[in-house]
């Protein structure tokens, strides 16, 4: 006999509620003492490769030989790098996905100068890969001027990141994204210097170039493009750095020492994050503070806290610490469940509001009157509080209450204006400044890690909108409504949303949705019923959902095996858009109650964080159990208030 569909919420609602319970068990054994989430955040084996690279550049080789005092940490970094290798010799940026040219070249640099030889089996395949994919010449710019570094990748064929850039007119270094500008300041200090810093005795790299690649990038000289502009005024730069006043250099130098030591105040290291910690700490070195003086140790200290090296997990290094953000949404979720632990939210309440950045950082040079507020991602980065943070931050707060209510609402007062603050002029909201968006900029030859900007997104977007009303601001609020057809213009033509921090179409449409349904859109709108179709289309066989990191690659969804994180995001994305009844919809939840494990916890492998589209990707290790939990709480709560109804 076929069961109604009443039957089958209320058998689903039991089930859920079964699962809810487990799971929010299991995240609150893993809360801290001070009442925060700190879940491991990984990525790719070029973090490993890098390690090893500084390790070089920290303890040169001595007569030709290279014996580190962190030789075994290196070797650990080795055994984890080849525990990545594909099958056809190289190495992915993403779990399942295909060979990277960057990547590998980056490891078969690391494990060589760790001493695996070249004729290693191991090595000649991956060799044999990089050639495949164009060699060293496909290599990108920062690949490039990493190895330059140590003589071996001519400084010609690099682009030119000269110091003076901060001089530029306009603002120039804020009209890139945060993270580029934090990369790009100590990394000028760097390159200018020209190191040529040494490596064991007869190394190279010979054997990866591809005979007949070129080396540098190839200039039209009949079209005008942004691209051969850039192009052109990369060469003119090269002779100014052979022929310009000795006397400018000199001032922008100490120009971009001051502004890089000025923001290590405040944060866990120069822009909280992986690259800008490693470019510091070699912009010290070469600006003459030795291994003994209080920067230069902090700074090393900070790099090598994003190390993790136990038994357990074994050896790999984070890009950078995310306990505000596991926070957030480890909180939120949690308040959603029908009896939320209300001493446990309490503890991240008053954590929350010890994190407020309350000083103003490079936001404020196109914010200039905004008083400070906001979270960054981290657990300190002062000058680097950014939205996506902040709104989730203040959907949590609102499902939690701080021991002191009164500086609770204060707080929240000063985050909700900051954020209103941070709208850009398109209506949508970006994750570090607003209008962050100059188009041109992409075409920098040093832009090629694809994220030389951070526009408004959707996601974010979606988001802030959510918290916006969540905070009590009206839906007929102009900041509102601009966020409202922000989202209108940008949705794509199979009706999903672009999701620039989260993979991909799905962590966007899932946003999106949330955001127009708090702003007070229909579920009859066609937009909303054309989302709905666009999640439904791609529900895979098991019930859940899935989509690789490639969809950024072919910008169109592309599927893939089911993971939790995602299958929650559809699930919210259902519930959001107002489908209580769908087949899809029950499916979706019996796919997490049944992949639940044993011990509350759910199993994802594959990748579902962006960090550079097409370029770095992130596990975030909460994501597969803190998703689920938010996506089952909320369809027991609709689900039993359909039912009444």
């Amino acid at each position: 006999m076929m069961k109604s569909s009443l039957q089958v919420s209320e058998s689903l609602n039991y089930t859920a509620a079964d699962a809810i319970q487990k799971a929010s068990a299991s995240l609150l054994r893993r809360q801290t003492a001070g009442g925060f989430w700190w879940a491991d955040l990984r990525a790719d084996t070029t973090l490993e490769s890098d390690y090893i690279l500084m390790q070089l550049w920290l303890y040169p080789p001595v007569d030709g030989v290279w014996n580190p005092p962190t030789r075994p940490q290196i070797d650990r970094a080795v055994a984890s790098i080849f525990m990545r290798q594909l099958e056809d010799g190289g190495f992915n940026i993403y779990a399942h996905g295909p060979s990277e040219v960057n990547a590998s070249i980056k490891a078969y640099f690391g494990l060589k100068v760790a001493g695996v030889g070249a004729e290693d089996p191991r090595m000649v395949r991956l060799r044999d890969r990089i050639l495949e994919l164009g060699g060293l010449q496909a290599a990108n710019s920062y690949v490039r001027i990493n190895l330059s570094l140590f003589n071996l990748f001519p400084r010609a064929a690099c682009p030119a990141i000269p110091p003076e850039l901060i001089f530029l007119p306009f603002n120039f270094i804020y009209q890139m994204s945060a993270w580029t500008r934090a990369i790009v300041i100590p990394l000028s200090i760097v390159h200018a210097a020209n190191p040529n810093r040494p490596v064991p005795a007869n190394f190279t790299l010979d054997e990866l170039y591809l005979p007949g690649a070129p080396m540098h990038p190839e200039r039209d000289l009949k079209t005008l493009t942004w691209r051969n502009c850039f192009l052109a005024l990369d060469s003119f730069l090269k002779k100014w750095e052979r022929f310009g006043p000795n006397f400018i250099r000199k001032a922008a130098i100490r120009k971009c020492q001051q502004w890089m030591i000025e923001r290590f105040e405040g944060s866990d290291g120069l822009g909280a994050i992986y690259p800008s910690m490693q470019y510091a700490v070699m912009a010290l070195d070469l600006l003459g503070y030795g291994a003994d003086h209080p920067l230069r140790r902090q700074a090393e200290k900070e790099f090598n806290n994003l190390m993790v090296d136990n038994d357990a997990q074994g050896f790999f290094m984070q890009p950078c610490f995310s306990p505000v953000w596991d926070t957030a949404i480890a909180a939120f979720a949690l308040g959603e469940t029908e009896n939320p632990p209300a001493h446990n939210l309490t503890k991240v309440a008053d954590w929350f509001l010890a994190k407020e950045v309350r000083r103003k950082g490079d936001w404020a040079v196109k914010r200039p009157n905004v008083e400070p507020s906001g979270w960054a991602f981290e657990f300190n980065n002062e000058f680097y509080p950014d939205v996506d943070d902040t709104a989730m931050v203040l959907l949590a707060l609102k499902k939690a209450q701080a021991t002191d209510l009164v500086k609770q609402r204060a707080c929240e007062t000063r985050a909700l204006n900051w954020m209103l603050a941070m709208q850009g002029k398109d209506g949508g909201w970006a994750a570090f400044d607003a209008d962050n968006n100059w188009e041109i900029l992409s075409h920098v030859p040093f832009a090629d890690h694809n994220a030389m900007l951070d526009p408004s997104c959707p996601d974010i977007t979606g988001r802030v909108l959510e918290a916006l009303i969540a905070c009590g601001v009206k839906r007929t609020h102009p900041a509102v409504q601009r966020g409202v057809q922000f989202l209108l213009r940008t949705q794509e033509a199979d009706g999903s949303w672009y999701g620039r921090w989260g993979v991909n179409y799905i962590y966007g449409t899932f946003l999106a949705l949330r955001g127009l349904r708090a702003a007070g859109l229909s579920e009859n709108e066609p937009s909303i019923q054309q989302a709905l179709e666009f999640i439904r289309a791609y529900q895979n066989r098991d019930g859940g959902w899935g989509e690789s990191c490639a969809s950024y690659d072919d910008n169109r969804f592309i599927p893939n095996a089911s993971t939790p994180s995602q299958t929650a995001w559809a699930i919210l994305a259902l519930l959001a858009g107002g489908d209580l009844r769908s087949e899809s919809l029950y499916n979706g939840v019996d796919c997490l109650t049944r992949t639940l494990r044993s011990d509350g916890t759910w199993d994802e492998e594959y990748c579902t964080g962006t960090g550079f589209p097409r370029v770095f990707y992130l596990s975030y290790t909460e994501y597969r159990n803190t998703f689920p939990l938010l996506a089952l709480s909320e369809f027991v709560r609709a689900t039993a208030a359909q039912d009444r109804v």
